[in-house]
């Protein structure tokens, strides 16, 4: 099952400075595509292969993302995003996604897609607008 939500394991990372999204840092985050088999929630710890997808055009690990909104913040709340993502071609079942800091392997959030997407020519996640109330991580 796959439960969309910011990881603790990400939360407390933050607060203990082992995570960094700034330009120029020496971490390289990535998002890998699951099955509606995987097991990913608020608790998973770290990148995992299970559950996985595999099809062509999905390479195992997912891909590099680059951040499109360096931290900034409005208001009370702080935020990141990044830029959309494609895989073309791509011919696979995906249920969901993890974002992952791939320097540490550690989870950093997981995304459900609310049902079964299975592309046949390409796919692409489109990020939500990257402010205060909508970015993909934010603080508040």
């Amino acid at each position: 099952m796959i439960t969309q939500g910011q990881c603790t394991i990400f939360k407390q990372n933050c607060l203990s400075g082992l995570e960094n999204f700034a330009a120029g840092t020496p971490y390289t985050y990535k998002i890998a595509l699951y099955t509606g088999s995987a097991d990913l929630n608020e608790t998973t710890l770290a990148y995992t292969s299970v559950g996985e997808v595999v099809g062509t055009g999905y390479t195992a690990t997912g891909k590099v993302l680059t951040v499109s909104q360096v931290p900034t913040s409005s208001g009370f709340t702080a935020y990141i995003s990044f830029a959309n993502v494609t895989w073309n071609p791509a011919s696979f079942t995906t249920r969901g996604a993890l974002i992952y800091n791939s320097t540490t392997g550690a989870a950093v959030a997981v995304l459900n897609f609310g049902a079964d997407k299975t592309p046949t020519t390409s796919f692409t996640i489109t990020f939500p607008t990257a402010d205060a109330a909508d970015a993909i991580i934010r603080f508040s």
